[in-house]
């Protein structure tokens, strides 16, 4: 079910409010009452076109920035349980690692699960067990990190019974990711995450807005098709690279913003619209363009598999994230997605089964 409570999260100083309504799970909850088991879950996404303009601060220096992405059910899951003792163990199903400690404090300078333990750290975590696990591939480029990241801090919060607003409790994440990727994070995937939905994330001097887009979600998702490349990437070693390129005042990187910022800008007009070939070509655009951040953006494999889609009937495509590998995602008529999976597959792709998420952040 949609997380239908208040989130219990810390009373501090918020960014002024960036969405149009208050999202369902901030909501009327009995916080205080004692719980024994908290279960969320957050969805990952898609980013259509935008990416990386997202980091702090490249997008102060192209006016207009702005990303556009849709969440997706693929979703990252925790699940805390109160423990008899006042031991934290902290477990991932998905890769079989745990860590266990008598006191938060131990899980300040741990190197395994390290996003994991530092949430856990942050919050002052005892007498619990966390387990999560993601929906995700690792390394897919889908914001599986965000989203599990979102899913813990709300269900941490819950534990501790304190209150954020929405944005605080972005902000928490997004710095602590930080601390654990050490280098800096993008702001647009925690978005996704908490709301769900297709929207543009618009990024300007005096705050970060979310606003949704009205968008046939039904047509949209049935002319994408998402596939796993069976490459995993870092996304935060290729943005950092590309960040410091930009602020050491590389021209060509900082011209290829230029071009992603209006790939983006022409992708949100064509979804308003619901012009579908302004859609393509606009991923087509900032594709082509992003490839020439950097080298690696797109492999052999990658190209590959863009050419077999293409073959098939689609029109356009791009990777999810930094590139490097992760996921793809290829766009193109209704009519031909099935020979698009087909063809993906046949390259040896494994084709993720997805639908555009309308709910964010999720109770149970």
């Amino acid at each position: 079910m949609v997380f239908a409570g208040r989130l219990p999260i810390r009373s501090c100083p918020t960014s002024r409010r960036t969405d149009e309504g208050i999202p369902n799970y901030l909501q009327n909850s009995n916080i205080y009452n004692s719980v024994v088991r908290i279960v969320t879950s957050a969805p990952t996404r898609i980013d259509l076109a935008g990416g990386t303009l997202d980091i702090w601060p490249l997008y102060l220096f192209h006016a207009g920035a702005q990303t556009i992405n849709a969440a997706i059910s693929l979703r990252a899951h925790a699940t805390i349980e109160t423990r008899s003792d006042s031991r934290i163990v902290i477990t991932s199903e998905d890769t079989g690692a745990t860590v266990e400690a008598e006191d938060w404090r131990e899980l300040g300078n741990g190197t395994q699960l390290r996003l994991l333990s530092l949430l856990a750290h942050f919050f002052e975590a005892r007498g619990l067990t966390l387990t999560t696990s993601c929906e995700s591939p690792a390394g897919a480029g889908i914001a599986g990190s965000s989203a599990l990241n979102v899913a813990v801090c709300a269900a941490l919060a819950e534990w501790q019974r304190t209150h954020y607003e929405p944005e605080a409790l972005l902000q928490v994440a997004m710095n602590v990711e930080a601390q654990a990727i050490k280098v800096p994070t993008g702001l647009q995937d925690y978005r996704p995450a908490l709301y769900g939905g297709v929207a543009a994330i618009e990024l300007e001097v005096d705050g970060v807005r979310r606003v949704p887009l009205e968008v046939d979600i039904n047509d949209l998702e049935q002319r994408l098709v998402l596939c796993y490349t069976g490459e995993p990437r870092n996304s935060g070693t290729n943005n950092w690279e590309i960040t410091k390129k930009h602020i050491d005042g590389d021209r060509a990187v900082f011209d290829c913003f230029e071009r992603i910022r209006d790939a983006a800008g022409a992708m949100r007009h064509a979804l308003a619209r619901q012009d579908w070939d302004a859609v393509g070509d606009a991923i087509r655009a900032e594709w082509e363009t992003r490839k020439q951040l950097a080298p690696g953006v797109s492999t052999p494999a990658i190209d590959d598999l863009i050419g077999r889609a293409r073959a098939a009937g689609a029109v356009a495509a791009k990777v999810c994230g930094a590139g490097g590998g992760g996921c793809l995602f290829c766009y193109g008529p209704a009519e031909s997605r099935m020979a698009v999976q087909a063809a993906l597959a046949a390259g040896g792709a494994r084709i993720l089964d997805f639908r555009i998420e309308r709910h964010g952040l999720a109770r149970g």
